[in-house]
């Protein structure tokens, strides 16, 4: 009996080896290789740190971190301790980092020799990223287990904040002279490993100034004879070490860099930022700004401890009681009213909600233009109005929808059809009002210095309840004695 090969789909993929089609995850459509499965089997099946590392050594480095994301914190070191040091670095870079911490903390413990060697085995950015998140007195060990030369280069880059180009820098670059000919800067290349995403050479003055780059193709066309400098471009951006990762990320995403010096104020060459660290940015900051949000710790993670988890979320939840309690008063405020027409606490929410959600959209809307550097002084007022428009006209509609079904109800139950037209008026302001914060409160944040996705959302949902149980329940009480039962 013949079986017919299956056509690999979007969602599928066909293993020879194996003759089954696998059924591939959709965020990460890649086809499982052998070392993959292999891996994948052990860790289901076995416990063995030596068999297992032996699989995950196989993997790339990215799969081989998937790989340890599935065991215990413990385990995971176990493995690690048993693979190459070069494969165990790159898994290492590549995993969430509050676990790589961890291996990296029990590595300490146990072997500072090999966790050492780790941290020399990884890019000096890398391995200085890591480095700054552990305590100072484990950090000062693992500075201690390595060589004098990789200790002095990580302590160097461990000058800069994290938050800066300085800190995401790397060293590991190649640099050619300007002086030099074709011929020597040939011999010094080859020398020397250039690394795999410089398709340029930094070209620097005798006392370490940037002055250009040039092209490897250039290099290989020219006669040994002509010199660097005279074939270098030297027109080219660079930027301070201090300036903030997220405007280092507007300059690869505006201008489509792969690499970008970092000079001192002299112009001194210090190091390269490369376009792998600037994806991590936007990830991390993507991450850092949806949790800062909600209130959230900005460096939590699924493997954050538990402390570390409260540490970031429980001061914002005790903020949160306070701001909720001012909607709490305002509706007290109008307890009576609420006692005589029991429909107002059902509407109530309804209309706070919609306002609240408004305003999110414009929240999100907004935080992103601020990213992306599109909300600037002369254009944030036409931003706010424009956020408030829709807001208007999503009330009405809105409001039309939910007043007019009540006042159909109203009017079928023998109750006051006028309580409709409070709705629709309410819906319509409160929307409003709600794109108005939405939009407004994340570049009134940016502009008194402060992270604009700081607990945005808590702030925000305290104005559109507060102002939206006021707008709602003020209109109905001024408008009492059309809506009050019997009148």
């Amino acid at each position: 009996m013949s079986l017919e090969q299956p056509t690999p789909k979007d969602e599928t993929a066909y293993d020879a080896e194996t003759g089954l089609t696998l059924q591939l995850d959709i965020d990460n459509p890649s086809i499982p290789t052998a070392a993959d499965r292999r891996a994948t089997e052990l860790v289901q099946h076995t416990i063995d740190a030596a068999a297992l590392a032996d699989a995950v050594e196989q993997q790339e480095p990215a799969d081989a971190a998937d790989t340890l994301h599935l065991l215990a914190p413990r385990e995971a070191t176990e493995v690690v301790s048993e693979m190459e040091a070069d494969a165990a670095a790159e898994a290492l870079v590549h995993m969430e980092v509050p676990l790589a911490r961890s291996i990296l903390e029990d590595l300490i413990e146990e072997s500072p020799d090999i966790a050492g060697r780790l941290l020399e085995e990884m890019a000096p950015d890398d391995a200085t990223d890591l480095l700054q998140q552990l305590p100072a007195r484990e950090r000062d060990r693992l500075l201690a287990s390595m060589s004098a030369s990789g200790a002095r280069r990580l302590r160097e880059l461990m000058v800069y904040p994290p938050e800066t180009a300085g800190g995401l820098m790397t060293t590991a670059y190649l640099a050619l002279r300007d002086h030099m000919s074709i011929a020597e800067a040939s011999d010094w290349i080859r020398a020397h490993a250039v690394a795999d995403w410089q398709e340029s050479l930094w070209v620097v003055d005798r006392k370490g100034r940037l002055v250009g780059n040039v092209p490897l193709r250039r290099i290989l066309l020219a006669r040994d004879t002509d010199r660097v400098g005279d074939l270098a471009t030297k027109e080219l951006d660079a930027v301070p070490p201090d300036m903030d990762r997220e405007e280092v990320a507007r300059h690869f995403e505006k201008y489509d860099y792969l690499s970008l010096p970092v000079v001192d104020p002299e112009q001194r060459l210090l190091g390269v930022v490369t376009v792998d660290d600037v994806i991590d940015i936007i990830r991390a900051e993507g991450t850092e700004d949806a949790q800062r949000m909600v209130g959230a710790g900005s460096n939590e993670a699924v493997w954050s401890t538990v402390a570390e988890k409260l540490r970031g979320r429980f001061p914002w939840l005790i903020v949160n009681l306070f701001t909720s309690a001012i909607a709490a008063m305002v509706v007290l405020a109008f307890d009576g009213l609420i006692a005589q027409i029991a429909l107002l606490a059902v509407i109530m929410p309804v209309i706070a909600n919609q306002s609240g959600n408004a305003g999110q959209q414009s929240l999100a809307v907004t935080l992103r233009a601020l990213v992306l550097g599109h909300v600037r002084p002369k254009r944030a007022m036409a931003h706010v109005t424009r956020e408030m428009m829709v807001g208007a006209v999503n009330g009405t509609i809105c409001g039309i929808l939910v007043g007019g079904t009540v006042a159909v109800l109203q009017v079928t139950t023998g109750g006051q059809w006028h309580l409709g037209i409070v709705i629709a008026v309410s819906m319509t302001l409160t929307l409003t009002i709600g794109c108005l914060w939405g939009a407004s409160l994340p570049i009134m944040m940016d502009r008194l210095g402060f992270d604009p996705a700081t607990a945005s959302t808590i702030f925000l949902t305290m104005v559109t309840d507060s102002l939206s149980f006021f707008v709602f329940l003020g209109l109905s009480s001024l408008f009492a004695h059309w809506i009050l039962p019997g009148t």
